[in-house]
């Protein structure tokens, strides 16, 4: 009796040390580090293939590219320079003048909406109109003029139309920004140059016009009559005249 007990005691003794040993040596499960949670939430960084004892892991690495940036970088950056006038011939109510300010000087705030007839760079032919809105920034009396933030585009019939945006100075030379166009215009980008003639009614734009996919057509490119106050449309230009003007030509 007293022999089988302490057999019996050595093999509960073995038991409960083989237990021991097989949980100490058994594999627990590991959270998830701090680095993984970030790789799994961005799917665009790049991972590297990793391995641990007979375990092995390959992660997928993936790349971003924005699509606006290769779109601009296809665009074509081939520069064709359009000249236009702008010419007020007092005939559409333009401009009107929306002192929202309530003040007896132009102030920050009043709304100059506007549209004006357009021909091409000889004159020779209407094409369209002008169209938009500017707001009053700022009086220089100093410099007997004002500076305002214009919108407004530029119509040439069928051919399609120009957006510009940016300063309208009433006594210097300025520079605004081309933001788009439709027709053969669409995907325009570049800048135009705004010479003030007789301000607010005779204007001589030169565009520096990049983006477009083809060449901009002859009618629209006759020789520019040189920017004076002077200039006036040929006849049949201002009268419109099937033969000077071009198709569909915006009124």
């Amino acid at each position: 009796m007293a022999a089988y007990s302490s057999s019996a005691l050595r093999s509960i003794s073995s038991v409960k040390a083989s237990a021991a040993r097989s949980h100490t040596c058994g594999v627990v499960p590991t959270k998830p580090s701090l680095l993984s949670f970030k790789l799994a939430q961005n799917p665009c960084l790049l991972t590297k293939t990793t391995s641990l004892g007979n375990f092995s892991g390959t992660k997928r690495s993936f790349s971003c590219k924005s699509q606006a940036a290769s779109t601009e970088d296809s665009r074509p950056t081939k520069v064709q320079e359009l000249s236009v006038y702008e010419i007020n011939e007092r005939d559409r109510g333009s401009p009107a003048y929306l002192r929202l300010s309530q003040k007896s000087v132009n102030s920050l705030g009043d709304l100059v909406p506007f549209s004006n007839k357009l021909y091409t760079g000889d004159l020779q032919k209407r094409v369209g109109i002008t169209a938009g809105l500017c707001v009053l920034i700022q009086n220089k009396p100093e410099k007997k003029g004002d500076r305002y933030e214009a919108i407004y585009s530029f119509y040439f019939g069928d051919y399609g139309h120009i957006a510009v945006q940016g300063s309208y100075l009433t006594y210097e030379d300025t520079y605004l920004a081309v933001t788009g166009g439709s027709g053969i215009f669409e995907g325009v980008y570049g800048q135009v140059k705004l010479q003030q003639l007789v301000f607010p009614f005779k204007l001589f734009y030169t565009f520096y016009l990049k983006g477009l996919k083809a060449d901009l057509p002859e009618e629209l490119l006759g020789k520019a009559v040189e920017p004076s106050p002077a200039v006036e449309p040929s006849p049949a230009a201002k009268a419109c005249e099937p033969h000077a003007v071009i198709a569909n030509y915006t009124n």
